[in-house]
């Protein structure tokens, strides 16, 4: 199209990508696609990871239901027949590694001929670094840029979240663990610095249980037991579709759901951390 403006992204791998036109067709993995929905960027459709199965998982879903956006189904399964009939312009997948894209291969979108941007969601970025990342790419697919003023989804409703978050966590001194429950005999207990927004929650004072020495990167495996010696006051539970509710050894603790997915936007943190205060004011 004549006049056409060019478009161009480095994304957290180092890969320069661009196109002639600013890309408007954008099916992503569906924690990025909701995190660019909060932004202003609606996706024509999104996909899941391995943990995901053909429904769109609720605890995944923030505003991409409510903007009608296609759930295409896990990333590794597509059929890439559906994906070319929807023309895509861009693909936007996440990287835990700063070097692979998590949920879909990276081959599919060379065989369709369309861009693969990955943004970093692991822990060599800060989650302040993570959401400025977003935030870029949704501006450069022509979001406007998120106002300064207190309005839902801006920074500075997030700022006010933390604020709240910092005041309540000062006051309660509750012992907060992390986990997903793996079945009956099993849970994954999450190591806090392993992750952005655990870590952010320690920054602002949330006492957060770290499981202790063990193999594991992000998460120690073991036994419920193990988490009930860890004697928590708060349990942040992992409440995505595929894992499991927390075990009775922890009825001594209180709960709040934990989505380890959740939407990298101001709007959908400012959303988390409000949830955990409230847990911590009781």
């Amino acid at each position: 199209m004549s006049g056409a403006q060019a478009w161009g992204f480095t994304d957290d791998r180092g890969t320069e990508l661009g196109a002639a036109r600013v890309p408007r067709r954008v099916i992503a993995y569906v924690r990025a696609g909701a995190a660019l929905c909060d932004l202003g960027v609606t996706p024509v459709a999104v996909y899941g990871s391995g943990h995901d199965g053909e429904v769109l998982d609720p605890a995944k879903e923030g505003g991409l239901r409510a903007a009608a956006v296609t759930y295409l189904g896990p990333g590794r399964v597509l059929d890439e027949g559906l994906l070319r009939e929807l023309r895509p312009d861009v693909i936007v997948d996440v990287t835990y590694d700063g070097k692979s894209p998590y949920a879909l291969d990276e081959a599919v979108a060379e065989r369709l001929g369309v861009p693969l941007v990955a943004l970093s969601v692991g822990n060599e970025l800060t989650l302040p670094a993570i959401l400025d990342r977003f935030g870029a790419l949704a501006v450069s697919l022509g979001a406007a840029p998120r106002a300064e003023t207190p309005a839902e989804g801006s920074p500075a409703e997030l700022r006010a979240a933390e604020d709240a978050l910092r005041e309540v966590a000062a006051r309660s001194g509750f012992a907060v663990l992390a986990l997903s429950g793996a079945g009956p005999d099993q849970v994954h207990l999450a190591r806090p610095l392993a992750w952005p927004e655990l870590a952010r929650l320690a920054e602002l004072g949330v006492r957060l249980v770290d499981p202790g020495p063990g193999p594991g990167a992000n998460w120690l495996t073991g036994d419920w037991d193990r988490a009930a010696d860890l004697r928590p006051d708060l349990v942040l539970f992992d409440s995505r579709a595929h894992a499991t509710a927390p075990d009775e050894a922890l009825s001594g603790a209180r709960f709040t759901p934990w989505n380890p997915e959740t939407p990298p936007s101001p709007a959908a943190y400012a959303r988390f951390f409000r949830a955990l205060a409230e847990a911590l004011a009781v």
